[in-house]
């Protein structure tokens, strides 16, 4: 994204959209305008693939002149949905400003988010912060206090030498506080269900999580977030469709690939969850669990150096890594797959 005052160039000059794309070296040019009569606004937005020269999006928002400043901050956090589902393909976006009184407090959490999907500790502080900020800009924007339960919750996980019941704790709370603010809110279950999961509450978690999915069938963090449950429950092959549909709705969250690679893992479909894990990495290399889950699956697919190479990854990311710690907090259930994965790991060099 190029910054506002790089346009500053073409205020109040005609502008050919491809020539902007070839100066500022970007692919898609947002242009509009405003006209206003007496009490009236009218204000314009299209998005355009510069390259291509296809209109990808256009909407017209005509409203009363109340409070400018109120209404600017409506207007661009509509705008900035709609790219977000033209430019990504997620088509859950909408859910961001559900409730929302506060442009500030929705870019903070867009911003989290961005943070929290790189899952390594340094990144997940920065997520934490994030969305308690916004909280304390908008104090009932469910979607923060959501988004903040689950970076409590993957801290348990990134930091297991650490005490969990304190973090375990903020988690339900904040995902109960979202589902108080919004209790029709599937991803604010799913972060429940998230918390439940990480504490051993399988069928508890297994429950909430399929009320997320009722709430929501095209909900893609409900869907994975019950494979994750099913998952650890032993249930790969129910969890296998619901990562496949997960991934089709919203095709840019790495963990989706991570989840599906470990899926593929247990019922022997080693080289697609290879595929699946890069997949993964590509959105994110210094991901702390999708190298894990990597090293893991090159050992089942005896593949032992590329799971040396992948376990030097991890220490890279994590110097101070511990395979008995992780042990500790990841939720199995006591199931024979438990000690082999555990087993691969040791053998691949973790300790």
């Amino acid at each position: 994204m190029i910054a506002r005052n790089s346009t500053f160039i073409y205020k109040r000059k005609p502008v050919n959209v491809k020539q902007v794309s070839e100066d500022l070296g970007v692919r898609y040019v947002l242009e509009g305008s405003v006209q206003r009569s007496a009490d009236r606004i009218r204000i314009t937005a299209q998005l355009i693939d510069a390259i291509k020269g296809h209109h990808l999006w256009s909407e017209r928002y005509d409203r009363k002149m109340k409070d400018f400043f109120a209404l600017q901050d409506e207007i661009t956090m509509k705008i900035l949905t709609e790219l977000r589902v033209k430019l990504t393909g997620d088509k859950t976006a909408p859910i961001y400003t559900k409730g929302i009184k506060n442009l500030q407090a929705f870019l903070k959490v867009l911003e989290g988010d961005g943070y929290m999907r790189q899952y390594n500790k340094e990144t997940n502080a920065v997520a934490v912060r994030l969305y308690l900020e916004a909280i304390e800009l908008d104090t009932n924007y469910a979607m923060a206090h959501t988004r903040l339960s689950r970076t409590y919750t993957t801290d348990v996980y990134l930091r297991p030498a650490e005490s969990s019941e304190e973090k375990l704790s903020n988690a339900v709370k904040s995902a109960q506080k979202a589902i108080e603010l919004d209790s029709s809110s599937a991803e604010a279950h799913a972060a429940l269900s998230y918390a439940f999961l990480t504490m051993r509450q399988h069928d508890k978690a297994i429950e909430v999580g399929e009320r997320a999915v009722r709430l929501n069938p095209n909900s893609a963090s409900a869907l994975f977030t019950l494979s994750q449950s099913l998952h650890y429950s032993g249930r790969w092959e129910d969890a296998l469709p619901l990562l496949r549909q997960a991934i089709r709705l919203n095709p840019w969250v790495p963990i989706f690939y991570t989840y599906f690679g470990t899926a593929c893992r247990e019922t022997a479909r080693y080289e697609e969850g290879i595929t699946a894990l890069k997949k993964s990495l590509s959105f994110a290399p210094n991901d702390l669990f999708a190298n894990i889950d990597l090293a893991a699956l090159y050992m089942y697919a005896e593949r032992e150096d590329e799971a040396r190479a992948a376990v030097a990854e991890v220490m890279r990311i994590d110097p101070n890594f511990s395979l008995e710690k992780y042990s500790k907090v990841l939720p199995w259930k006591e199931l024979p797959e438990k000690a082999r994965f555990f087993n691969a790991l040791h053998k691949a060099g973790l300790k």
